[in-house]
């Protein structure tokens, strides 16, 4: 086996232009190595710029700063030995199977001959044996990606890419399809050398991949890499693998040190500019109502949660966040801990639950406390929606600012803080309909 690095990314950055003439710091200070043999696995939520380095090692987009070499030199566009499977299936519908794999040999204008040997062979590989005259619109999900991963082998890449290839099929399928690529990668039947996987699911992670970094956000950047020494195949009831699912939720969970910026993540949303995250008070007191109940009795381990409910980071992170945010709960070492007043809102009735959480919103999210405080101050007790849009877009993007809106107004309108007109675009103190 070749002890060269296949892939080398140093102190990578990428950075996108605002309008306003700043730029949007994506990921930062990007540092990794893929080497023959591996699956190493980016692990994050989503937003934390894993999408963004696979494109970059694709050479699908330049970095802003630093270097990215594959087989030792630099990477100056699509490499010929990196292919990539993406979430969505990104099938032609008017190809049929064998024509939609036969497309990466026919771009590099291969013999007809070798083009359908190679193709039929990937087919027959992934698994789609018999399927070759069909039209995506016949396949299933999981059938659709098999497809995506024979277009992505036939061209026998030294490096596959893999931008959460299973997120889009349901559970027994992604099941299947996980199972059935680790087995003809353990076989040595598959024509690559290392794979990068994409993921924010902590499970398959752990399943698949021999070293996982662990991302962070704002900007994107590694936390930690944790090494996945059990032997496959590998047992999701096993206490190892347990134990491993465990330290990643307590990685991901720990609090930063330093100063007022830890306490800025800590807290995530301080500040009138901070976006906030898209998560409905169903959610909260959802989550509030499990954990204050048996068996978790107030504190609960965060890959319980996810289990029993079955949540994903990217679902269950926010509404843990969220509940820190508001100080219903401490996020901590991968438990989730109600306070006093999350546990009081838990137990409490719908009126009073109201009350707690209109406290709650006007003293720990500013954005609201700030809109309340414009609505009390008029004499109309109202004002347009673009009076706070245009505050918000000096701190981030059109889009963001309108999200961030109306995060925050489904929370108020929950407690009842105060409403919103859509028709007139207006916020009021009391509904104007």
């Amino acid at each position: 086996m070749n002890t060269s690095p296949l892939l080398q990314c140093n102190d990578v950055r990428k950075a996108f232009p605002k309008p306003d003439g700043a730029e949007l710091l994506v990921l930062e200070g990007m540092n990794l190595e893929l080497r023959e043999g591996q699956i190493v696995g980016l692990l994050g939520r989503s937003g934390s710029g894993k999408s963004t380095l696979l494109r970059l090692i694709a050479g699908l987009a330049e970095p802003t700063a630093g270097h990215l070499r594959y087989l030792g030199q630099p990477i100056c566009g699509p490499a010929p030995g990196i292919a990539m499977v993406f979430q969505s299936f990104a099938l032609f519908p008017w190809l049929t199977v064998f024509e939609n794999v036969a497309l990466g040999l026919e771009a590099q204008r291969m013999p007809r001959a070798d083009i359908r040997k190679r193709s039929l062979a990937a087919i027959d590989l992934i698994g789609l044996d018999g399927f070759e005259s069909a039209y995506p619109r016949e396949l299933s999900g999981g059938m659709r990606q098999r497809v995506g991963f024979a277009r992505a082998l036939v061209v026998h890449p030294n490096i596959l890419l893999m931008d959460e290839p299973f997120s889009a099929l349901d559970v027994l399928t992604a099941e299947t399809l996980r199972t059935d690529f680790l087995d003809l990668w353990g076989e040595g039947r598959m024509p690559i050398k290392g794979v990068i996987l994409v993921t924010h699911n902590i499970e398959e992670a752990v399943l698949m991949c021999d070293r996982i970094l662990v991302f962070g956000s704002n900007p994107g950047r590694i936390l930690s890499e944790i090494k996945v020494s059990l032997p496959q195949p590998r047992n999701r009831l096993e206490p190892n693998f347990r134990e491993l699912v465990e330290r990643i939720y307590v990685e991901m969970t720990a609090r930063p040190q330093g100063g007022a910026s830890a306490r800025q993540e800590r807290f995530p949303g301080l500040g009138i500019g901070s976006q906030l995250p898209q998560v409905s008070s169903n959610l909260l007191a959802g989550l509030m109502e499990t954990v204050a109940a048996a068996p978790f009795n107030g504190t609960a381990d965060l890959p319980k949660i996810a289990s029993d409910l079955q949540m994903e980071i990217d679902e269950l992170f926010p509404v843990a966040e969220t509940l820190q945010m508001l100080r219903f709960a401490e996020l901590e070492g991968g438990d989730l801990k109600l306070t006093e007043e999350g546990l009081a809102f838990a137990h409490a009735a719908l009126d009073e639950r109201k009350r707690i959480f209109s406290r709650h919103l006007l003293t720990y999210v500013p954005l609201a406390a700030h809109i309340r405080r414009v609505l009390d101050e008029r004499a109309s007790h109202s004002a347009r929606k673009s009076r706070f849009i245009d505050e918000l877009e000096d701190f981030m993007s059109e889009e963001a600012a309108d999200q961030t809106l109306r995060a925050v107004l489904r929370w108020a309108r929950y407690a009842e803080a105060f409403a919103y007109d859509d028709e007139n675009a207006m916020f009021s103190l009391e509904n104007p309909t």
